[in-house]
C-alpha cells in the first residue's frame, strides 16, 4: 500500500509531535518544553495517526476517531493493523546460501517484550543491543526495567 502523502511516510518529527498534540490529535505530556515527557499511551496515539496515515485518512477524519478512546482499543487497533506484517515469515527458518540455517539471540526487554537478533549481524555486538533495549524501554517509558 502506498501512503497518500510525504507525511504518511516519514517518521515523526518533534515539529510533528507538537503539531498533533496542538490540534487535539495526541494527548498533553506531562510537563512542559523541554521537561515534557511522552508516555505509552502517546506513543500508541503516535504509531495510531501514522498508520491511519498511511491508510490515507485525513487528520481530521483520525481526530474523530480517536477522540476518547481508551489504551486498550488503540493498543488492539494497532496490533490488527501491523499484526500481518509482524507475523509474516516470524516462524521460518532463514538458510544461508551455504545451506546453514541463522542463529538468533534472544534479548528481553520487558516483560513479553525480546528483540531477537541474528548472531551475524552487526546489531548482534552486545553494546548495539544495550542500545536497543534501553531504546525501547525508553519509547515505553519503562526505562526502570533490568
Amino acid at each position: 500500500m502506498r501512503p497518500t502523502n510525504a507525511s504518511a511516510r516519514a517518521a515523526p518529527t518533534a515539529r510533528s509531535v507538537r503539531f498533533y498534540v496542538a490540534n487535539g490529535l495526541l494527548d498533553r505530556p506531562e510537563g512542559t518544553g523541554t521537561a515534557a515527557t511522552y508516555n505509552y499511551r502517546h506513543l500508541l496515539q503516535l504509531l495510531a495517526i501514522k498508520i491511519r496515515q498511511r491508510e490515507g485518512q485525513s487528520l481530521e477524519k483520525i481526530k474523530a476517531e480517536m477522540k476518547d478512546v481508551t489504551g486498550d482499543a488503540l493498543e488492539r487497533r494497532i496490533a490488527t493493523s501491523l499484526a500481518p506484517a509482524l507475523t509474516s515469515h516470524a516462524d521460518t527458518t532463514a538458510e544461508r546460501e551455504d545451506g546453514n540455517t541463522h542463529s538468533w539471540r534472544r534479548a528481553p526487554v520487558a516483560d513479553g517484550i525480546e528483540l531477537h537478533i541474528r548472531e551475524d549481524s552487526p546489531a548482534a555486538r552486545d553494546e548495539a543491543v544495550t542500545a536497543m533495549r534501553e531504546a525501547v524501554r525508553a519509547a515505553l517509558g519503562r526505562a526502570d526495567i533490568r
